[in-house]
């Protein structure tokens, strides 16, 4: 079935599910949507047909999607709007960036909408890791949309090669050294012609640092986003390991790693095995031209990765009639079958357990089983790293992973400076 078809026609859902027109006169309630584009693929395609299929069937609501950059960017035009007095009803962020939006009073909490029992149980229905990032304060902030943990991919044809059982991902990091050395490749002059494995340290080190400091036994920030944790002795385990990948083992390149050519290297046989969001699922799918694995990150002393991704977030500032119009799409958009196409059709993790047990997600499961990696991974995920001041937070972590994975600072000394930054500014909020 044509993916326009599907979303425009797929109103026919279980009982109970289908959304009526909300306001029965006068001209329709316009609203501006701010979506990010950050992960490779046609979702901009996606998100127009998901549009168009609303506005259809609620002809007395017109959504406009607005292309706004990355999440960075859409953060800070969505923030200046909101400023000026003009933002837009609904946007995509960061689930992290949570306590951000709340601080700016930005963001409407969605409990206001919440009116029927239908309501009541669509909000109940969401995965508890990912409402994690959602909500605080008793309060739910953000609705699941987008959303992800990180994963291990795997070429099992250069397992092969190397001697690997192309059928099995390495279960801890001893696993994991040893195997990105079998798979690392020198010419005869001694220069890499294959990398071992690649984990990604630009625009989102601090998310690949969290999952190793999980697995390491330790989280970067408490849950309250008021204390964070960096240079506690997991997390400067954890960022040791990674340096030492590139540095001592020589099996990861050495330095800063792109986050947006990770792939591509993956995909020209560059990197044997990377570590990316679950959100390039479809773009691997779509692109590789070998067989390759899905699998958990792996362990040390516990297996584990933060979420990721983003929520659909509700303008505090909009009129009670686009706050309703906002609430209404994002409700139809999250319903079990269009969350599980969106999975599909993306590789982010379908947000509800309910998408899961749709037919389209469980014929496409049993299709390529690796569509619930990140699903079953959920068990051991924890919210990814969010705080009052996020991006400046962030900012001070990442500077410091990034000097560490150079070699111009050493790891314990980075990470104490990423902290004594982030107690700086969060002392405020304290």
């Amino acid at each position: 079935m044509d993916r326009r078809s599907f979303i425009a026609g797929s109103a026919s859902l279980a009982a109970g599910t289908q959304i009526t027109p909300l306001f029965a006169q006068g001209a329709p309630v316009e609203l501006s949507f701010f979506y990010p584009v950050a992960v490779g693929g046609a979702i901009t395609k996606l998100i127009d047909a998901y549009a168009e299929g609303f506005n259809k069937e609620n002809p007395t609501i017109k959504v406009t999607p607005v292309y706004a950059g990355t999440y960075q960017e859409t953060l800070v035009k969505v923030l200046t709007a909101h400023k000026s007095g003009a933002p837009p009803a609904l946007s995509v962020q960061l689930s992290s960036d949570m306590f951000t939006l709340i601080d700016e009073e930005a963001i409407a909490p969605i409990d206001g909408f919440v009116k029927t029992d239908d309501d009541k149980a669509w909000l109940k229905g969401f995965f508890p890791a990912f409402m994690a990032n959602s909500q605080t304060g008793g309060k739910v902030w953000g609705v699941p949309f987008q959303r992800s943990t990180i994963v291990l991919f795997w070429n099992k044809d250069l397992f092969k090669e190397a001697g690997l059982d192309p059928e099995k991902a390495p279960a801890n990091w001893a696993e994991h050294t040893a195997f990105a050395e079998k798979l690392t490749k020198r010419d005869a002059s001694g220069a890499v012609t294959q990398w071992g494995v690649q984990i990604p340290s630009t625009g989102f080190s601090y998310w690949l640092l969290q999952a190793l400091a999980i697995e390491a036994g330790d989280e970067l920030a408490d849950s309250a986003g008021l204390h964070t944790f960096f240079d506690k002795q997991g997390v400067q385990d954890a960022l040791q390991y990674w340096v030492d990948l590139g540095q001592k083992q020589k099996v990861h390149p050495p330095g800063v790693v792109e986050w947006g050519t990770t792939p591509k290297d993956f995909f020209e046989g560059k990197a044997a095995m990377m570590w990316t969001t679950t959100g390039n699922l479809t773009n691997v799918r779509n692109n590789a031209k070998f067989p390759f694995g899905v699998a958990m990150l792996p362990a040390d002393k516990r297996r584990g990765s933060p979420t990721g991704g983003g929520n659909f977030n509700i303008s505090k500032k909009a009129s009670p009639a686009q706050q309703e119009a906002a609430f209404r799409f994002v409700k139809w958009v999250t319903q079990p079958e269009r969350a599980a196409q969106w999975s599909i059709d993306t590789g982010y993790v379908a947000v509800s357990p309910a998408a899961y047990k749709t037919k389209a997600m469980t014929d496409y499961a049993a299709s390529f089983p690796a569509a619930t990696v990140a699903r079953d991974q959920l068990e051991f995920a924890v919210a990814e790293l969010s705080t009052h001041e996020n991006q400046r937070v962030t900012k001070a972590l990442t500077d410091n992973v990034q000097a560490a994975l150079l070699g111009t600072k050493p790891v314990a000394a980075a990470l104490k400076e990423a902290q004594a930054e982030a107690d700086r500014i969060l002392k405020s909020y304290r």
